[in-house]
């Protein structure tokens, strides 16, 4: 019940408007997010790429209204990639389809992570699609297979809760694809996601184990995008037992969360990244963190204290 009270926060215009403006919710949210510029961003990457891991950068948003929005967007991604730094490694970058327009123009959406995939590429990074809720899955796949064809430095979410996903994981693998697997953190019906915990910890341990044999044999690049180390050990047990490397299976984390067992994970042989969100456009984002452990809900609570 708590998930779908916060999730249905997630998606209140009226909430959206004025949360925000809380003093204890801007607070709360400085966890999970070190800043609302990239330069706060840079910042918080400098102290965890020192420490070995790897960084990932997305600026929160999404369903833009004008195309024109799209087009600033771009830019500031390329601005990321154009920038001298003092970063071991240049961050890959993590967007949001409808932040590029999806809604408005599909070409048009095309056209901007074709050039920024470009971009990257020649920055020596990678470029991932996020993936969003279940109405945008079949664009988002259309519009990977597309990149895919021209970038091998692409690569793309993919969510465990949806039941399709086991089909969607098997479309994409003869492309060797870069999948980041996540449990999934929208408000889906049941008729197409699995809404119980066991449910979903059962459809991701299933694919990770495909998809890191697929590692394995150098079919595809394998990121666990979860905070669940238990499931992470599972995995990792199962998939020494198939021949599978540590190595082989990457962990990433978001900013603030668990990060001393993200060091723990990277000491132990998994290669490790961060991935740091930014931007004015945080509290969906926020709201669905917050859905998806009880405890970045007691964090939360605490900032009403004095």
């Amino acid at each position: 019940m708590t998930r779908s009270v916060l999730l249905w926060m997630a998606r209140n215009p009226w909430l959206r408007r004025r949360l925000p403006r809380l003093g204890f919710v801007r607070r709360a949210v400085r966890r999970f997010m070190p800043g609302e510029d990239a330069e706060s961003a840079f910042t918080a990457a400098a102290g965890l790429a020192a420490s070995g891991q790897g960084i990932l950068f997305t600026r929160l948003g999404e369903n833009l209204a004008e195309l024109a929005e799209a087009d600033e967007v771009a830019a500031h991604y390329r601005s990321l990639l154009d920038r001298e730094t003092s970063l071991p490694h240049p961050p890959e970058l993590s967007v949001k389809p409808t932040q590029l327009g999806l809604d408005i123009d599909s070409e048009a959406c095309f056209r901007h992570l074709d050039a920024l995939a470009a971009r990257a590429a020649e920055a020596g990074t990678w470029l991932w699609l996020d993936m969003e809720g279940s109405t945008y899955v079949d664009a988002t796949m259309d519009l990977y297979e597309r990149l895919r064809a021209a970038h091998p430095n692409v690569g793309i979410c993919l969510q465990a809760y949806l039941k399709r996903t086991p089909t969607d994981l098997r479309r994409l693998l003869p492309l060797r694809p870069a999948v980041r697997l996540v449990k999934g953190a929208y408000d889906e019906p049941a008729a197409i996601a699995f809404r119980r915990r066991p449910e979903v910890d059962a459809a991701y341990q299933a694919l990770a184990l495909v998809l890191a044999e697929a590692a394995r044999d150098g079919r595809a690049r394998c990121a666990l995008g979860t905070h669940d180390s238990g499931l992470i050990e599972r995995i990792a047990a199962f998939a020494d037992s198939a021949g599978v490397a540590r190595g082989s299976l990457e962990v990433h984390m978001l900013y603030g969360i668990r990060a001393r067992e993200l060091a723990r994970l990277n000491a132990a042989g998994f290669p490790a990244s961060t991935l740091i969100a930014y931007g004015a456009f945080w509290y969906p984002w926020y709201m669905r963190r917050l859905a998806e452990r009880p405890a970045n809900v007691l964090f939360a609570l605490r900032q009403l204290l004095p």
